[in-house]
């Protein structure tokens, strides 16, 4: 049951209507006002759950999200069922939704989550690379410098990152990957997630940038590209740190432990004498 006065988000099928949770549904039969990125979009998708909808709606996009926020602030102060959706998966990420959240909870008004589908994690789970740790990045910068620039601090990162991106630019973000994180770098392109012709390449980055030169890529595209491997350090390279640590106040055998700890080839007691041997 959708809560007067209450502001919720809820995510929406990325591609296959049946993914849409009940929830969801009974939010679209019961909302007073629908916030929808695009009203064509809610239309096709209201009328594919066969769900009526009584509640105003309103268009909230990105060129106005600034401008409508009020509206729906005035809605919440007026006791009413205000329920933000997007095009495809969970506002906010990607999509509009931020403003309204920070606005609503400045203001006092309680936001909650109807959750679903995520283009994320579906790409996550299914591209075969680690998926303990990772970061999403969103869509990379359209010109090749700045795209550039924002992969450049990237090539170290060591957590498995996912990007958005338009099957226009596919063929060119693959490349510059390739450039940036080196074309044996292991990645998957995911494309039209839960659709018909859903489609997950996996290779690597250079195998994946010829195979978007070569196809005529189209859908909704996510990539996924593996972390960095970490970096094997000695115990000359940790030494310092354990000096550090123990200038802090931390005894000197725990510091040793402490950074010995997961690192190939170092044992904690061969670098606490080292320590112990720099310190005297």
């Amino acid at each position: 049951m959708l809560e007067p006065g209450v502001l919720t988000l809820a995510a929406t099928p990325i591609g296959n209507p049946l993914d849409a949770s009940v929830r969801l549904m009974r939010s679209l039969e019961q909302a007073d006002l629908i916030a929808a990125e695009d009203t064509r979009r809610l239309a096709r998708l209201v009328g594919a759950l066969e769900v009526q909808t009584t509640g105003r709606i309103l268009s909230y996009h990105e060129h106005n999200e600034a401008e409508r926020t009020g509206v729906l602030l005035e809605a919440l102060a007026a006791g009413e069922r205000v329920l933000i959706v997007t095009d495809a998966g969970m506002p906010v990420v990607s999509d509009p939704g931020f403003r309204a959240v920070r606005a609503a909870s400045e203001a006092g008004f309680t936001v909650t989550v109807i959750p679903g589908p995520s283009a994320v994690l579906t790409a996550l789970a299914a591209s075969g690379i680690a998926p303990d740790r990772f970061t999403f990045e969103g869509f990379p910068p359209r010109r090749e410098g700045r795209r550039a620039a924002t992969f450049g601090p990237l090539v170290a990162e060591q957590r498995t990152m996912v990007f958005f991106e338009s099957p226009r630019r596919t063929a060119a973000t693959l490349s510059s990957m390739a450039e940036s994180f080196g074309e044996q770098r292991t990645a998957a392109v995911a494309r039209e997630l839960t659709k018909t012709y859903e489609e997950i390449v996996r290779g690597s980055l250079g195998e994946l940038a010829q195979w978007a030169e070569s196809t005529e890529v189209l859908g909704e595209i996510v990539i996924v590209v593996a972390g960095a491997e970490p970096v094997a350090l000695s115990a000359e390279d940790l030494v310092e740190e354990v000096l550090a640590r123990a200038a802090a106040g931390e005894r000197l055998k725990d510091a040793a432990k402490a950074l010995a700890k997961g690192q190939d080839g170092v044992t904690s007691s061969e670098l606490y004498d080292l320590a112990l041997s720099r310190k005297s």
